[in-house]
């Protein structure tokens, strides 16, 4: 026969001191849920206007990757598509925009023209609105092919299901 050894015993504080089992599976629904439930606002001033609309037509779809739901107020969505070229007479616009979303917010720049000015290199076009807003993902393309406009959409969904998850919850005592 062999050795017997004892049985060690599972320790709940131990396995989750540092963020352990149970938080994991936390972060992990909450950012499934929250990459399955996009709600996002076009912030569309050109010609790649035409082909974000046909991604999100019947032919390729965003609403089986859950980023159906189009609302054109800032205040319920959580996901800025800018699309096109931005002036510097719009980027005061696009800020305000951006800063009016909701807690957390994402940003996809789609086209050459609203990732770096595009063909446009002169006093009146933003080069890139990345020195406006945060961007997290870069569509590049002018104008961009609606498989990378989904492409992009895939990525953004992995980097939601992936980012630590906020479990704050505010408590108002009165």
């Amino acid at each position: 026969m062999g050795k017997i050894r004892p049985i060690q015993k599972y320790s709940y504080y131990q396995k989750t001191a540092h963020g352990g089992f149970i938080a994991t599976k936390l972060n992990y629904a909450i950012g499934w849920g929250r990459k399955f439930s996009i709600f996002h606002y076009p912030f569309i001033t050109a010609c790649c206007g035409m082909e974000y609309m046909s991604a999100a037509c019947a032919h390729w779809d965003f609403d089986r990757f859950g980023v159906g739901m189009t609302t054109f107020s800032p205040r319920q969505s959580d996901l800025l598509f800018v699309v096109g070229t931005i002036s510097h007479k719009e980027a005061p616009v696009l800020k305000t925009v951006y800063d009016q979303m909701v807690e957390p917010n994402w940003v996809i720049a789609c086209g050459a023209c609203a990732v770096s000015g595009g063909i446009y290199d002169n006093y009146a076009v933003v080069q890139g609105i990345d020195r406006i807003i945060p961007v997290d993902v870069y569509i590049p393309g002018c104008p961009p092919r609606p498989e990378t406009i989904l492409n992009a959409l895939l990525k953004l969904q992995d980097k939601i299901q992936k980012q630590k998850q906020d479990l704050r919850w505010n408590i108002v005592k009165e």
